[in-house]
C-alpha cells in the first residue's frame, strides 16, 4: 500500500503534492520540534542516570546492552581489583563502533541525537550521588524496569536512542522492519547470566524481571514498527481516501457497499497506517466526515509495499 514509485511517473500527483505540502509545513516547525526533542532527551537521561543509582545499583542488576557491559566491568574491578572505573569513558569506547554503524544506515540525525542522549546519561551517571529509594530487590527490579522503559521509550519516540544495543535494535528494525526489543532482551539475558555466576544468582534472577518489565514498557509505548488497520464507513470515500493519503502517504481500497438497515448506498475504505499516526488520521477523518464509523484493528504482518517515513 505504498504510493511512492521511484524513478516512475507520479500516479497521483494531486495526492503527491497534498503530502510534499503537509510535509512542508510540518518541516516548518523543524527548529522547535527539535528544541523539544532536546529537553526530552536531556529529561529522560537524567531519569535514566538516577535509575541507575537509586535502583539498578542498589539491587546489583545489570541494565541492558553497552551500559550493562560497562557496569558489569565497573563491578568486577571493584571487587576484583579494588579499582573504582568511571562510566563516561568506558561507555564512550563501546558505544563507538555501533554508533558508526547507525550513522551510516539508520540515520545521521538519529544517531547524532543519539550520541547526545549517550554523553548526558554517562556524565549524569558520574556526577549524580545514589539516592536509594527502597532496598526490596523485588520492587527495584520491577520498578527499575517500568522507570527505564519509560526513558527509553520517550528517547526512542523522540527520534533517538540510549545507544550501544539500540543502534544494532535500530539497524535491524529498518532493514527488517520489524521490532528487535525482544531479541536485544535474549542478548541481555546471556550477559546477565555471566554477571550471576560472578556475583551469585539472585541479583542476576531480579535483573531477568527487570529486563521484561522494561522490554514490556518498550513494547507498549513505542509503536514506530506497530501497524493499525482501518475500516471506515463513510459517505464522502473519495474526500476521506485524500485526507488520509495527504497526510500519511499510504493508500487506500475503497468498496461499495449497502447499509443492511437503512438500504442506502455507503462506501468502507480500507487502509493500513503506522500505529503513532491514529491519533492523527482520526482527526482528520473526523474534519471531513463527523458520522463515520471507523473500526481499528491491530496488523500482525503485512506482506506487500508498504510507505515508511525514513529515520532522519
Amino acid at each position: 500500500m505504498d504510493t511512492t514509485n521511484k524513478g516512475k511517473k507520479p500516479v497521483n500527483k494531486r495526492i503527491d503534492d497534498a503530502y510534499a505540502n503537509y510535509a512542508a509545513a510540518r518541516n516548518n516547525h523543524r527548529i522547535e520540534a527539535n528544541a523539544k526533542t532536546i529537553i526530552v532527551i536531556i529529561l529522560a537521561s537524567m531519569i535514566m542516570a538516577i535509575n541507575l543509582k537509586s535502583f539498578v545499583n542498589q539491587g546489583d542488576l545489570v541494565p541492558g546492552g553497552v551500559n550493562g557491559i560497562v557496569v558489569l566491568l565497573q563491578r568486577i574491578g571493584r571487587k576484583f581489583f579494588g579499582a573504582e572505573i568511571p562510566f563516561t569513558p568506558l561507555s564512550v569506547i563501546f558505544n563507538a563502533v555501533p554508533a558508526y554503524l547507525a550513522y551510516k544506515t539508520v540515520g545521521k540525525k538519529f544517531t547524532i541525537l543519539s550520541c547526545l542522549c549517550i554523553f548526558l546519561y554517562s556524565t549524569f551517571t558520574d556526577m549524580i550521588p545514589a539516592l536509594p529509594i527502597t532496598y526490596d530487590p523485588l520492587l527495584i527490579s520491577v520498578f527499575g524496569g517500568i522507570i527505564n522503559g519509560c526513558a527509553l521509550a520517550l528517547i526512542l519516540n523522540a527520534g533517538a536512542s540510549s545507544g550501544g544495543s539500540d543502534f544494532v535494535a535500530m539497524y535491524f528494525s529498518v532493514k527488517k522492519g520489524i521490532s528487535t526489543w525482544n531479541y536485544v532482551m535474549a542478548f541481555n539475558v546471556s550477559m546477565i547470566f555471566i554477571s550471576g555466576v560472578l556475583f551469585g544468582m539472585d541479583s542476576a534472577l531480579y535483573t531477568v524481571i527487570y529486563q521484561f518489565c522494561q522490554t514490556q514498557i518498550l513494547n507498549t509505548l513505542y509503536k514506530r514498527y506497530a501497524r493499525k488497520t482501518l475500516f471506515i464507513v463513510t459517505d464522502w470515500p473519495q474526500a476521506v481516501s485524500d485526507r488520509i493519503m495527504g497526510v500519511t502517504h499510504h493508500s487506500t481500497t475503497m468498496f461499495k457497499a449497502e447499509g443492511a438497515y437503512t438500504h442506502k448506498p455507503r462506501y468502507i475504505i480500507y487502509t493500513i497506517i503506522d500505529a503513532d499516526q491514529l491519533p492523527l488520521v482520526l482527526r482528520v477523518v473526523r474534519e471531513v466526515d463527523s458520522h463515520a464509523f471507523i473500526n481499528v484493528v491491530g496488523s500482525q504482518s503485512i506482506h506487500g509495499n508498504y510507505h515508511m517515513e525514513p529515520i532522519e
